[in-house]
């Protein structure tokens, strides 16, 4: 049953979301210093204040009570202070994160729109040169660093050519109000005579950063893609239709795309969430202002609650990407309802 099969994903979701909230507060205690500066973002004080600060945050108590204290003001969006800024936390992820994501959702649509039918043609060729072109040029992809690519690119489509802007969201010249931090989006919505320079100035800026950024997971599902669709080829029910006189490109679209499609959708939610991590690299060296590049930024600074924050933030994202892949997955896939956990 579906029903069964989502009650136990979300089961597994919750289990997850509370061994990380249980990670994330015993970091207060892990870092340097006052636990109780870690958990507040506020240094220590004069005895009043921190006094104050004890009973808000039951220091006094048991491990327990304080681990509770700490879920009630991580639902109520108090995720304490940054010692760098003196800003909320929770304000600077809310403020953040959309640019990380933008950034990642689309790498990931150029990674599909150029991995999966280049898999697909790969395979079509199999020991061809086609296919051996796209196995070269996929494993010097899968192989290369990503700030060694993105480095290159600067070099030469930034300093060399100056096609692309090498570091920033956009240009000086607009000012965009953040309607909800999806740089493209706002410029759709904002209401000024000069909203299509403004939108190809931020696709110029996109460029670079999205191109590094879906090198890797391109490269992941082009050689997946041509993985499944080999081994469906192999089936029986190809080797049937195929005696039925249909040629290559009615056995591909009609009988094995479907089928070879399955697990590569999958794939593309894993891919996703490997994305989150890669834009870290990704925005430190394009100066990209998304969460990634903010939390390098509080390790260097010994932000200690921005980095809490930072690292719950962006694993509870990635938690949530696997869970609604795998949720998506079972929508075309229904024996994998079956499947128990821990199971490949």
């Amino acid at each position: 049953m579906i029903v069964d099969y989502i009650l136990r994903r979300l089961g597994l979701f919750f289990f997850m979301i509370l061994m990380l909230s249980v990670f994330t507060f015993s970091l207060a205690y892990l870092f340097p210093g006052d636990p109780l500066s870690n958990l507040s973002g506020i240094p220590s004080g004069n005895f009043a204040q921190h006094s104050e600060l004890e009973d808000k945050y039951l220091y006094n108590s048991n491990y327990f009570m304080q681990y509770i204290a700490f879920l009630g003001r991580i639902f109520q969006g108090d995720w304490g202070l940054s010692f760098a800024s003196g800003n909320s936390v929770f304000s600077h992820i809310i403020d953040l994160l959309p640019a990380t994501l933008e950034l990642s959702v689309y790498a990931l649509i150029v990674s599909v729109v150029i991995g999966v039918p280049t898999g697909i043609l790969g395979s079509g060729y199999h020991k061809r040169w086609p296919d051996k072109l796209i196995n070269s040029v996929t494993m010097v992809g899968y192989s290369m660093p990503v700030f060694w690519l993105a480095l290159l690119l600067i070099m030469v489509f930034s300093l060399k050519l100056g096609w692309f802007p090498m570091s920033g969201r956009m240009g000086l010249l607009y000012e965009i109000p953040a309607s909800t931090g999806f740089i493209l989006i706002d410029i759709a919505l904002a209401g000024f005579p000069y909203k299509g320079m403004a939108f190809v100035d931020a696709l110029r800026h996109l460029t670079l950063p999205t191109v590094v950024l879906a090198m890797y997971p391109t490269t992941v599902l082009v050689r997946f893609t041509r993985e499944s669709m080999l081994k469906v080829m192999d089936q029986n029910f190809i080797k049937t239709a195929r005696a039925k006189g249909l040629n290559r490109r009615q056995l591909i679209m009609h009988h094995a795309l479907r089928n070879a499609l399955l697990p590569v959708i999958k794939q593309i939610g894993l891919q996703f969430s490997t994305l989150i991590t890669l834009a870290m690299i990704t925005e430190v060296i394009f100066s990209w202002p998304g969460i990634g590049r903010w939390l390098i930024d509080s390790i260097y600074q010994r932000d200690f609650p921005a980095i809490q924050g930072g690292l719950m933030a962006v694993s509870l994202f990635v938690i949530l990407a696997t869970i609604i892949t795998e949720l998506t997955y079972t929508l075309f896939d229904p024996l994998s309802r079956n499947q128990a956990h821990g199971k490949v």
